[in-house]
């Protein structure tokens, strides 16, 4: 497991600087990762590059929501031990299904599409902003809780 320095983990900052980068036009997979790179050693470039195809649910496709996937890739590189040794999978799909769990929780469901309310008369259920909120604060949450 790398090295996480919980002190650039506040969530109200991050959630701001989350914010700053999806006002950029920063798709919300790339908002979520370029912020919590810093805390875990990641250059925010390559966070930045290795999750340009997440954003709005999968490339396009409004499938999972790339908030959730942005913090999905944090967490992969916090847990992997890299190719030398690829078993650490299984701890790292635990950590992604507890993020995937706990967005749902907050907003019924995970999909894009339906959190933006596609197809529906109901609306969103979400803004791309709120959702970004979201996994940043679970994100963060959950890199905390791994540091102790």
């Amino acid at each position: 497991m790398k090295q996480i320095d919980t002190a650039q983990l506040d969530i109200t900052a991050c959630q701001a600087q989350a914010a700053e980068y999806h006002a950029r036009g920063f798709n919300c997979a790339q908002a979520v990762a370029c912020t919590l790179a810093p805390a875990v050693g990641l250059d925010p470039q390559v966070a930045f590059t290795l999750t340009e195809g997440f954003g709005a649910g999968m490339g396009g496709m409004t499938e999972t929501c790339g908030a959730i996937s942005g913090a999905v890739a944090i967490m992969g590189f916090v847990m992997s031990d890299g190719m030398e040794n690829p078993k650490t999978k299984g701890q790292t799909y635990k950590l992604s299904r507890e993020i995937a769990k706990r967005f749902g929780e907050k907003n019924t469901t995970t999909v894009c599409g339906t959190l933006k309310g596609i197809g529906s008369d109901k609306g969103p259920l979400r803004s791309c902003p709120g959702c970004i909120d979201d996994a940043v604060e679970i994100a963060c949450d959950m890199l905390k809780q791994l540091a102790e």
